[in-house]
């Protein structure tokens, strides 16, 4: 999903009451009727919002002036200011008061100032002041500045030449700073960001922040990199009642590989009216290395395949239709870079190897039309009409149009305790080859196929009162059948444009195609069998989730990918298990198991354990197991070491090549007004390389963040993690 949080709309607070009374109280009253009041002795100064306290006041009544001396303290709108002397226009809200201390009322920020002046009811200048969120007289960080404009009713702080101090030391020096008041957004320059990687050295970010309007916004990140160069990025993100986008652009003249460099994604979306939109999904970079030298993250630094899609929909409440364009961009992992070379000796062990890392590039299309339409429960009876065409283009390969069809009807027979659905479907595809004599081979150059398929579901649901570790439960149990059946169909003359083996799990069990794509439909007579229960607490939470599930073939599956597939003439499938679920207020469970009953092994397996006994306190264990390709063990958490200092750590150990895959440690210091984070982390970024990035982040809160974000990594990696400084989720 695309989007983020928009700004409030900025509005003043309400002014206070012109018309309201003033109201006046000392030990001693006297001046002029009409005129001037001089008051003297435990002043006090009231209208509406606006209340002054001191040891002595004149109020000109004409003018509706203040001046008071001595002890002054005033509230303003909820803002607090104390000073020696306050001069005041109840009216405008101008004035001035000096040696003042104040304390805004938006976010606790508290200081102190030579002079401040009254521009308005909710603006106000401090002359040589102070600026901190942190309590108490003495902040840890403060800001100390020349001049700090503070503009409580658009929530925004801006200063001229500016020290911040931590710990009484200056860390950082600006000539002018800008900053929210609270979480609002504000134009201005942010703070630098100092971090350091492997691959690039040390790195200094400055970026400067643009609120172009509450749904639009652009900052700009250019990042001098030590090993590198110059680096200019920026990223643009824009929402409205009918669009919504973003878009990101980064470019480096690299003085280490000397080449330019650069990397483009934009994605968008708008809709003309209710029915009908359009969008794109854009992403480009320079060369294969690029994801491998500037990643920020594991996940980024193995994406391989860059999608560039352009796209148009059309919806009704009965159909929809799609049109749209699409291919990639493929980035081979630079070990995968000798099986490219022409002229390369294939019996290499280097060129061998390499071949297994290729990315095979995907097929465009251009375009793809796809149509929908269809109506549920119309007395039971539900319908569907699917079709597809689509030209799949290839710089190497054989190309071709593809039409598919797939008109569905079924009927849902559903009662208390029971269901019965019945359906019957039908696809039907037509193909047209282009290409030259080798490329087209043994395939037929025009192929029709029409494929029935006939399916059953059926399942029962039982229920009963049981108990789950002392709490009191309702226990179901849901028995189900799918059948299907297709007939055999010989599809070796139609080539493979988008179509793969799916992966076996509980989703594919209850599939009717064992493949992915329209290339292939599976012939199919067969059974499947599952069981669920589930313990639902009475509040209707599902507390566990116990599944099994199991498929049996009535004959040999015929159809394969391709020629080098064998025909499959097992009687039943692998056994499915799973376990899902809270088994208490600080222990959950998650696993599941593929079982070969004929091999007596296990085929792939995940087991995962997490222990969270209270706030930002977590233990999250899982072990990940694919026969013949990986066994890898992870262990994260994060955990209080001592009083306010939180440990953070992750560890993915490859059981199969032991050796460390991917690690992260780190801490994390939370001192009420700020947060410290010191983090290191360590992943792949491709099959021979690896990357090292530090992170030391000083989190200021109510005003910025001081340093690389490793919040990012630390949720992604750590589950269950929360902020250290976010507020604690009440129990439920």
């Amino acid at each position: 999903m695309l989007g983020y949080a928009q700004a409030p709309v900025k509005k003043s607070k309400p002014a206070d009451n012109k018309t309201a009374p003033v109201t006046v109280q000392a030990e001693q009253i006297g001046g002029r009727a009409d005129r001037e009041i001089k008051l003297d002795g435990e002043v006090e100064l009231t209208r509406d919002k606006t209340r002054i306290l001191s040891d002595k006041a004149v109020y000109r009544q004409v003018e509706d002036e203040v001046d008071a001396q001595s002890r002054v303290r005033i509230w303003r709108n909820g803002d607090y200011f104390t000073g020696d002397e306050l001069k005041l226009n109840l009216d405008s809200g101008k004035g001035m008061m000096t040696h003042p201390t104040y304390k805004l009322e938006l976010n606790n920020a508290q200081g102190a100032a030579q002079r401040v002046d009254f521009i308005n009811e909710n603006e106000a200048k401090v002359v040589e002041g102070t600026y901190s969120s942190c309590e108490g007289p003495n902040p840890d960080w403060y800001l100390k500045v020349d001049t700090l404009h503070l503009d409580t009713g658009r929530e925004i702080g801006n200063t001229g030449k500016t020290v911040i101090y931590f710990k009484g030391v200056p860390i950082l020096g600006a000539p002018a700073m800008s900053f929210p008041l609270t979480g609002a957004r504000s134009s201005g320059l942010l703070p630098p960001t100092i971090g350091a990687t492997s691959t690039g050295g040390g790195e200094l970010t400055l970026p400067y922040y643009f609120n172009i309007a509450p749904n639009r916004d652009l900052t700009l990140y250019p990042k001098i990199i030590a090993r590198r160069g110059l680096q200019l990025a920026a990223n643009a993100r824009y929402l409205g009642e009918s669009y919504l986008g973003e878009t990101n652009l980064e470019y480096l003249a690299d003085r280490k590989t000397h080449s330019n460099r650069y990397a483009l994604s934009s994605l968008f979306r708008q809709s003309l009216n209710q029915s009908w939109s359009y969008g794109w999904n854009l992403n480009h970079a320079s060369d294969n290395d690029y994801p491998s030298d500037f990643a920020s993250s594991l996940a980024t630094s193995t994406r391989r395949q860059l999608i560039r899609e352009i796209r148009s929909d059309y919806a009704t409440p009965n159909w929809n239709a799609a049109i749209r364009l699409q291919n990639y961009q493929i980035l081979q992992d630079p070990a995968a870079l000798p099986a490219t070379v022409k002229g390369a000796n294939p019996n290499d062990p280097a060129v061998i190897l390499a071949k297994t890392l290729l990315v095979d590039r995907p097929y465009d299309r251009l375009p793809q039309i796809t149509f929908h339409s269809g109506q549920h429960d119309l007395s039971g009876w539900d319908w569907s009409f699917d079709a597809e065409l689509t030209r799949f283009w290839h710089p190497d390969k054989l190309r071709a149009v593809r039409l598919v069809v797939n008109p569905q009807i079924s009927y849902s027979y559903i009662r208390s305790g029971y269901f019965i659905t019945p359906k019957l479907s039908l696809h039907a595809s037509k193909y047209q080859l282009d290409g030259s004599v080798s490329q087209i081979g043994s395939y037929a150059t025009s192929a029709n196929r029409v494929l029935p398929t006939a399916s059953l579901d059926a399942g029962l649901v039982f229920e009963r009162d049981a108990s789950l570790f002392g709490r009191k439960v309702t226990q179901t149990l849901e028995p189900r059948l799918f059948y299907v059946n297709t007939p055999y169909r010989n599809q070796s003359k139609i080539p493979l444009f988008d179509t793969a083996d799916t992966s076996f799990n509980f989703a594919q069990l209850f599939s009717e195609n064992r493949f992915t794509g329209q290339d292939r439909i599976s012939d199919a007579n067969q059974l499947t069998a599952g069981i669920v229960s589930r313990f639902i607490e009475e509040s209707g939470v599902e507390r566990l989730r116990l599944a099994f599930g199991e498929r049996f073939y009535f004959r040999d599956q015929r159809v394969v990918l391709d020629d080098a597939s064998p025909v499959r003439n097992e009687t039943r499938s692998d056994l499915l298990l799973a376990a899902t679920g809270r088994l208490s207020q600080n222990w959950s469970i998650d696993g599941s198991i593929q079982y070969n009953q004929s091999s007596h092994s296990t085929v792939s397996s995940n087991y995962g354990v997490q222990w969270k006994p209270g706030e930002k306190r977590v233990i999250n264990s899982e072990v990940r197991y694919l026969r013949n390709s990986f066994e890898q063990f992870n262990l994260s958490g994060q955990w209080p070491l001592a009083q306010r200092v939180y440990g953070v750590g992750r560890i993915g150990y490859s059981l199969r090549e032991r050796r460390t895959t991917e690690s992260l440690a780190g801490f994390e210091y939370n001192a009420d007004c700020w947060v410290l984070r010191a983090v290191v982390q360590r992943f792949a970024t491709a099959t021979r390389d690896a990357t090292t990035s530090f992170f030391l982040q000083l989190e200021l809160n109510g005003l910025s963040k001081l340093g690389p974000n490793p919040l990012e990594a630390l949720s992604t990696n750590i589950p269950g993690y929360q902020k250290v400084n976010q507020a604690a989720t009440p129990a439920p």
